[in-house]
C-alpha cells in the first residue's frame, strides 16, 4: 500500500469513469471534504458498475484528489465501500428519528426495523452488491469501519427491542440485548448475500428476519426463565 501512495497525482480514468457526470459542480467538489468526496465517488462508480467499476486510479481522478490522499484516507476499495455502508446507516437513523417504529410488540418493531434497513440498502441493487462483497471480503483494513458499522446497527435494534430510542447513543444494551442483536445481525448478513446471489428477492429476506426474530426472541426468553 505504502507505494501505491507515492504515484505520481496525475492521474487518467477509465472512459466509464470519464462518463460519470454528478450534481456538484468541479468548484463544489474542491470545497468539499476529500473523504466526503472520494466515498460519493465509490458509490457512483459502485451504482454504475458494482464492486468491479470501484478502481481506486478512477476514484481518486474523478473526486479530484491525489491517489496518495486516497490512500491516507482508505486503504482499499473495500474500505472506502464500507464507508458508503456506514452512510447509509446514517440515513436510516435520520429516518428513524423523524418517524420512529410505533408498533406494540417487540417483533412488530424488530421485523420493521428489518424492512426498513432492507429497503434502503436494496434500494440501490450495484451499490447493496458491493458493499456486501466487501463486508464479506474479511480485508483487514475494512474491519474497524465494519465493527463501528455492527456498533451502530446493534443500537438501533436495542432500541426496537425497547421501544425507546436511546439517549444520544450512550445508552448501552444489556447482554441479552446484544446477542439478540448480535444473532440477528448475522441471520440478516446471510440473508443478504442470498439476495446479492440471486436466490432470494427482499421480501424474502423481510420475512426470514421476520421468523427468525421470532425464534430468537423465544430462544432468549426460554433462557431467562430456564
Amino acid at each position: 500500500m505504502a507505494t501505491k501512495a507515492r504515484r505520481p497525482a496525475t492521474l487518467t480514468a477509465s472512459p466509464k469513469a470519464r462518463g460519470l457526470r454528478t450534481a456538484r459542480g468541479k468548484a463544489d467538489r474542491r470545497r468539499s471534504e476529500p473523504s466526503d468526496r472520494i466515498v460519493a465517488t465509490a458509490i457512483e462508480l459502485a451504482e454504475r458498475g458494482g464492486f468491479e467499476a470501484v478502481r481506486l486510479r478512477d476514484v481518486a481522478a474523478h473526486a479530484e484528489v491525489a491517489l496518495g490522499t486516497l490512500y491516507r484516507r482508505f486503504r482499499s476499495k473495500e474500505d472506502i465501500l464500507v464507508a458508503a455502508l456506514e452512510q447509509e446507516a446514517e440515513r436510516l437513523e435520520q429516518q428513524l428519528a423523524a418517524k420512529p417504529i410505533r408498533d406494540a410488540e417487540v417483533l412488530d418493531r424488530i421485523a420493521s426495523f428489518f424492512k426498513a434497513i432492507t429497503k434502503l440498502l436494496t434500494s440501490r441493487p450495484n451499490l447493496a452488491r458491493a458493499v456486501i462483497r466487501s463486508v464479506a471480503s474479511g480485508d483487514v483494513e475494512a474491519m474497524a469501519r465494519v465493527a463501528s458499522f455492527h456498533s451502530r446497527i446493534t443500537r438501533l435494534i436495542t432500541d426496537a427491542i425497547r421501544g425507546t430510542p436511546s439517549v444520544n447513543g450512550v445508552d448501552e444494551p444489556s447482554e441479552k440485548e446484544f446477542t439478540v442483536a448480535y444473532l440477528l445481525q448475522q441471520v440478516w448478513f446471510a440473508a443478504l448475500v442470498g439476495w446479492a446471489g440471486g436466490l432470494s428477492d427482499k421480501n424474502d429476506v423481510v420475512e426470514h428476519m421476520r421468523f427468525s426474530a421470532d425464534l430468537i426472541l423465544k430462544g432468549a426468553a426460554a433462557s431467562a426463565t430456564g
